[in-house]
């Protein structure tokens, strides 16, 4: 018993703690999976009275007719010490010391939202009453379990003046929308000195819980009936038979209540009846509200018995969803520089490793560049057109050129030079466009790195600073990588294959005539010759630097980002001071409060777990 009085108040204040956040729509609670008690009965049938009773409080308002107008949700809170007091949800920071002034601030409480008339509203009333004191519930009410008892307005068959048409059906929609939940004890208060076939509470309790599994029946005003009359064949359960017996209590009269006779003086005055009764002295052992608590508190044990299984699973997900937000939000931040600057390097790391798992396949991205050296590259090169390079005029006049004032001997050596170092210029162009192309892939993966890394999300300024610094980084390597690239082009212009034009057949024409002009020589035919021996050469170059021109990019451009994307931003860190350090770590206050207040709620889950565990292998 006492591992699960320890379980519910672990489990209840898991539940308040979530209130007190506000959040009780982002988790799933507990509250609704622990019982609650409802009071139905009708109009003056006493139900307010055996509330009262249980609790041990008098703190309702009364009067005739209905007095009940807004439904009455009462948690009881054990208190270690101190004095006891109770407090309205919309009075939070006031605290009724007083029951009687309690007594008023529902009556008013409730003309505040229906006015001074006889009409009902379906917003319920919140009241919490704290107290170190035993009532009837014994341990598991006021002692120990923040109990929730719920009194709604009396059932009516007729509306009366002031009441719309459909109270009837109101009251009754209110009254099920409460006892309709699996977890709600039933309390169904019947007037002993009324047909028990015309009772309302016993009719709407059997509409939602026909196996009578959480209904009890009460029977008031058993010394109110007529002389000659009796209620015994009803708490017998003759007349109309429950799951659990009828309990039959004597709630303190009006002249009691003018008189202010206490709880105290009131159940003893209630059991002397029972005993003394001749028609009743046989039940008097199971009858009274004293025994009313008794009954519901080993009721309210087994049902929480019966849950735990489902507790416990409710408490485990929670607390997985608690772990894994909190794993999502990220770790607290450090208080000490060296802590801080160990963080920063943690989650630039983090970052660093997402974007070469980008470049390395097990993310997705890393193949784009691929695609520029197999299909843009090449594609590029091969819509570079030598036409005009290469042109019947261009090339007469470029070997003419080269001649100077003398012509060549055997072939026009520096003809050639110019003819291929003016084609092969043109392959600049795809050359810098497969950097850029490559430049640009890589950007584009560092952003996607920077969204990919959860922590960098908590700090919006270390998420500019990695990004600008990496991109600085590609920046830099894009110009080396460029430099690098041209550079092999321009080899390929000032340097010649020999072997090459070595192969060539030699411009030696036997049987010329040496009287003939220089330009008769560059006919038609040997021009033509030359552009091709050039064309030639130049598709040998381009299908060179096809392969080397992505060695290059891959070298100057990706595997640096890879190697060392960040090593001038940590350069730089190193530098910075504990308070530059805490300017990068700008987290949200919202999200280091969040954070805090899921850590408090995870501590109290888990308390509540190893609680329930301890419960669980105790039955």
């Amino acid at each position: 018993m006492e591992s699960l009085i320890s379980l519910v108040n672990r489990l209840q204040r898991a539940c308040t703690a979530l209130g007190d956040y506000g959040e009780e729509s982002a988790l799933p609670t507990l509250w609704d999976a622990l019982p609650s008690i409802a009071v139905v009965g009708g109009q003056s049938s006493g139900k307010s009275s055996v509330l009262e009773s249980v609790v041990g409080k008098d703190f309702l308002p009364r009067g005739s007719g209905i007095v009940t107008r807004r439904p009455l949700v009462l948690q009881l809170h054990r208190l270690e010490e101190g004095r006891e007091y109770a407090e309205f949800a919309h009075q939070p920071k006031k605290r009724y010391t007083d029951f009687a002034a309690v007594r008023k601030e529902i009556s008013d409480e409730t003309d505040r939202e229906t006015g001074r008339s006889r009409a009902i509203s379906t917003v319920p009333i919140y009241l919490s009453i704290y107290s170190p004191n035993v009532s009837y519930l014994r341990v598991l009410v006021m002692t120990v379990v923040n109990l929730t008892l719920i009194d709604l307005p009396g059932l009516t068959k007729v509306a009366i003046d002031g009441q719309s048409d459909s109270i009837v059906q109101d009251i009754e929609n209110m009254v099920r929308s409460y006892i309709e939940k699996p977890n709600c004890i039933i309390l169904a208060v019947s007037p002993a000195n009324q047909d028990l076939a015309t009772s309302d509470a016993i009719k709407m309790s059997r509409e939602v819980d026909p196996k009578g599994e959480r209904t009890f029946g009460v029977l008031t005003k058993v010394d109110l009936m007529d002389k000659g009359t009796d209620a015994v064949e009803i708490l017998e359960g003759k007349s109309y038979k429950l799951q659990f017996p009828w309990i039959g209590v004597v709630n303190r009269s009006q002249a009691d209540i003018n008189k202010s006779v206490d709880m105290i003086a009131a159940r003893r005055k209630e059991r002397e009846y029972f005993a003394n009764s001749p028609e009743y002295k046989h039940l008097a052992h199971r009858m009274g509200s004293e025994h009313l608590g008794k009954v519901l508190s080993k009721h309210l044990e087994a049902v929480i018995k019966s849950r735990i299984p489902g507790l416990q699973s409710l408490i485990n997900k929670t607390i997985i969803e608690l772990e894994t937000e909190l794993s999502r939000l990220g770790k607290p931040i450090a208080t000490d520089a060296g802590g801080k600057l160990y963080m920063i390097m943690e989650i630039c790391r983090s970052f660093d490793q997402i974007f070469k798992e980008h470049l390395d396949g097990i993310r997705p991205g890393g193949d784009k560049v691929y695609n520029v050296f197999d299909n843009q590259l090449p594609a590029a090169l091969k819509r570079l057109q030598f036409d005009k390079q290469l042109a019947m005029e261009n090339v007469k006049k470029l070997i003419t050129e080269a001649d100077g004032y003398q012509p060549h001997l055997i072939a026009p050596e520096q003809g050639y030079r110019r003819l291929i170092e003016s084609t092969l210029v043109t392959i600049k162009g795809p050359a810098e466009a497969a950097v850029d192309a490559v430049h640009a892939i890589l950007k584009d993966l560092v952003h996607k790195s920077i969204n990919e890394t959860m922590e960098l999300k908590q700090y919006p300024s270390l998420r500019v600073e990695v990004s600008n610094a990496a991109i600085e980084s590609l920046d830099k390597m894009k110009l080396e990588s460029k430099k690098a690239t041209l550079q092999l082009v321009e080899m390929e212009c000032c340097y010649l294959t020999v072997d090459f034009f070595r192969k060539l057949p030699q411009d030696v024409e036997k049987g010329g005539n040496p009287t003939h002009s220089i330009f008769d020589r560059y006919n038609d035919s040997y021009l033509r010759r030359i552009g091709s021996n050039v064309l030639s050469y130049v598709h040998m170059v381009v299908g060179s630097l096809r392969n080397s021109i992505p060695k290059s990019v891959v070298y100057c451009q990706v595997r640096e980002a890879k190697r060392g994307l960040l090593d001038l931003f940590f350069a730089e860190l190193g530098k910075k001071e504990g308070k530059q350090l805490g300017k990068l770590l700008d987290e949200d206050p919202a999200i280091m409060q969040r954070r805090i207040s899921l850590a408090k709620r995870l501590e109290l889950y888990r308390g509540a777990q190893a609680e329930i565990d301890t419960v669980a292998w105790s039955k």
